[in-house]
């Protein structure tokens, strides 16, 4: 996709979570969040849901990158270790790559680049 970052940019949820997307191309992405109050459980730390919705983003953008529209059929998150406020990076890499299924794999980590989370996503690919 000629625009990725431009159609990432479209993205309702991701924009209202605060997701930036930094870069996106040739099956990479780069994502940030910051996250602030609004981000955080009842436990004081980052929620789940917020750093797996930066890694699906990242992921979203990595596999769009790519010439047709890429849907997720399957992902899986595993969280190493707690986060808290402050900015939250997702890298995604692209791993396996035929004409109808990709495979990438994000790593979420923190300003200190501690690795908060890894995330794995199988794509559909639509041409």
């Amino acid at each position: 996709m000629d625009n990725i970052l431009e159609e990432m940019g479209k993205d309702i949820f991701a924009k209202y979570v605060g997701i930036e997307i930094l870069k996106a191309e040739a099956g990479t992405a780069e994502a940030r969040l910051k996250i602030d109050e609004r981000h955080l459980n009842a436990l004081g730390i980052a929620q789940g849901g917020a750093i797996f919705t930066l890694a699906d983003s990242a992921l979203a953008a990595a596999s769009n990158s790519r010439e047709g529209t890429a849907i997720a059929v399957n992902v899986s998150i595993t969280y190493c270790q707690a986060a808290g406020l402050g900015i939250l990076t997702a890298r995604a890499k692209e791993v396996s790559l035929n004409r109808k299924i990709a495979t990438y794999l994000v790593e979420v980590t923190d300003e200190k680049d501690n690795l908060i989370a890894m995330f794995q996503g199988t794509v559909y690919r639509k041409q």
